[in-house]
């Protein structure tokens, strides 16, 4: 990963970019990256209202109306895209030996910063990738186990024998929701593609979008959690060209981090 990231506003408000336009765009960078033509580069934009699916997306998820949605190569399942939301793309070379999660956990890092600037205070939750406001503590919550998710070795709090960067353990994971509170909040969704060592797609941060567009959707394939946004979170506007330059501010910083410990060996 090179020391310096460049930064590229491809358009908000009424400059919003179609998701092809910017899907196309993705894909010529992404080659020139993989070619060491260009130095790290992230696109950070608006686009129209527009259903993504990933991978790992169940038909059950999707709209039942029959609105379009647009299959993508990314990970995750199905989200919404559109006016209101910070979307970024970063097209970053990873470094050897390749950590994928590493590189997600950075991704939530900056927007878990940002989002702390803001005034919204944000954690990461076990199992669930993205950057989430915790429901309130229910008194006399029982936790039901069937609930409990437990992924065993690849729990995420397995950060450090896994290798991982120590810095990158954050705060504290909040387990996953059993009973024990109020319904979770996610304020941004990541979903990343690698090929090449080259990453592709990244993160949703909702601003301030028209959240009943995530009526028509189980946003994330996630039912047991609602969908939030700073917006709503600070109980007043909250644009995305506010959040322009505090996310690329933190995006800067962690992506240098990232790099720091391959430099080190």
């Amino acid at each position: 990963m090179s020391e310096n990231v460049r930064f590229v506003r491809m358009g908000i408000g009424d400059r919003s970019v179609p998701y092809q336009e910017a899907w196309e765009e993705q894909q010529r960078l992404h080659a020139l990256r993989v070619a060491d033509e260009i130095p790290d580069t992230v696109l950070l934009l608006e686009h129209p209202p527009v259903y993504t699916a990933g991978r790992r997306t169940n038909p059950e998820d999707r709209p039942l109306d029959g609105t379009p949605v647009v299959e993508v190569n990314r990970g995750g399942e199905i989200t919404w895209h559109g006016p209101g939301q910070l979307i970024g793309y970063p097209i970053v070379k990873l470094p050897e030996p390749m950590d994928v999660v590493a590189y997600v956990r950075r991704l939530e890092e900056a927007l878990i910063r940002a989002c702390g600037e803001f005034g919204v205070e944000t954690t990461r939750v076990e199992g669930r990738s993205g950057v989430w406001v915790l429901g309130e503590s229910l008194p006399d919550a029982v936790v039901d186990p069937a609930q409990v998710v437990d992924i065993g070795s690849l729990t995420l709090r397995m950060g450090l024998p896994l290798g991982i960067d120590p810095r990158l353990a954050g705060p504290e994971y909040a387990a996953s929701n059993a009973g024990q509170r109020g319904d979770d909040r996610k304020l941004a969704a990541i979903g990343v593609r690698v090929a090449r060592g080259v990453t592709m797609h990244g993160f949703a941060l909702n601003c301030d979008p028209d959240m009943t567009w995530f009526d028509r959707i189980v946003p994330c394939g996630i039912r047991d959690a609602g969908v939030g946004s700073v917006s709503t979170e600070l109980g007043r506007a909250f644009p995305v060209g506010e959040a322009l330059p505090v996310v690329e501010k933190h995006l800067a910083e962690v992506l240098a981090e990232l790099a720091e410990p391959a430099r080190a060996r």
